[in-house]
């Protein structure tokens, strides 16, 4: 298995798919995060494909509890000192230093929510084309032979739709923001398949990111491609989200202008270098906001 991993993506559907072969699992609001025990130690890696190690030490310390040729995929989340999984914590740390991540570990340590095993050890090895059921059975025994109290943790997740759906409408309030429905014999593919779908409380998609306004070390607003083909400039990034989005674009390096459906003119990127999940509009003109980096 080849560093990067291009991660399985859910469908947004209007509600939960009904029958016997679905299994519904509680979408937490964190990082997207594939954990990989290497014969040497620990990788984390984000959704985009960057390698995210160095701010999320806390984990891949804890990491190191697993057999060496494991690969998971999961969520990076952090609590509040009510129990609240708060998506802002997490950027906060997403967008730190590796200094200032080490000191925001030592205040809030993070969880890893693991829904996933893509690799394990021999005589196993490559799980992707195995079916969920499967999958999920092989993580539970997995994660079953870790210490006590260990942060890396299997995702909640049930067969009976009704108990779903009392998770989706009962524990928003605690950082839980949708649900995934997971066909029963799908196998683990990259991209959005019918296999799984979701339903949020909020009404977000995600854009493609292709440019950005203002200093390429702080910049102000990105421009986005919708899934709708329309391209726009975003509203004011936030200071988290902004630092965030630097070290992308950064590492991208030098770039030409364009211009947004709108008439704003941005820096251009190359395509494919980032996903941003937004609140846009159908409307030509309608505004979108930034909520945060896929």
């Amino acid at each position: 298995m080849d560093w990067p991993l291009s991660v399985a993506l859910a469908q947004a559907v209007p509600e939960l798919p009904t029958g016997t072969d679905w299994s519904y699992e509680v979408k937490l609001d964190g990082h997207r995060m594939i954990m990989w025990r290497t014969g040497d130690g620990v990788r984390l890696q984000a959704r985009s494909g960057r390698d995210v190690t160095a701010v999320w030490g806390d984990l891949a310390l804890v990491g190191l509890h697993l057999p060496a040729g494991t690969v998971l995929d999961g969520e990076a989340v952090i609590t509040t000192e009510d129990g609240r999984i708060s998506f802002e914590a997490a950027q906060a740390r997403a967008a730190s230093s590796p200094v200032r991540a080490r000191r925001l570990a030592s205040q809030r340590p993070a969880h890893y929510i693991a829904f996933d095993a893509l690799q394990l050890p021999s005589p196993n090895g490559d799980m992707r084309a195995r079916p969920y059921s499967e999958r999920r059975a092989a993580l539970l025994s997995l994660l079953a032979e870790l210490p006590a109290n260990t942060p890396i943790q299997a995702v909640s997740a049930t067969t009976d739709r009704d108990t779903a759906l009392t998770w989706y409408n009962s524990l928003h309030h605690q950082g839980i923001e949708g649900i995934v429905a997971k066909r029963a014999t799908s196998p683990y593919r990259a991209g959005r398949t019918g296999g799984w779908q979701k339903i949020r409380h909020a009404e977000t998609v995600d854009a493609d990111v292709i440019g950005y306004t203002g200093p390429q070390t702080r910049p102000r607003a990105l421009a986005v491609r919708l899934p709708n083909g329309r391209t726009a400039v975003t509203q004011t990034l936030s200071a988290p989200l902004a630092a965030q989005v630097a070290q992308v674009l950064v590492a991208a390096g030098p770039a030409e202008q364009g211009c947004a459906d709108t008439g704003e003119t941005y820096t251009r990127v190359p395509s494919g270098l980032a996903v941003l999940e937004v609140l846009a509009g159908t409307t030509r003109h309608a505004v979108v906001t930034p909520l945060r980096l896929r």
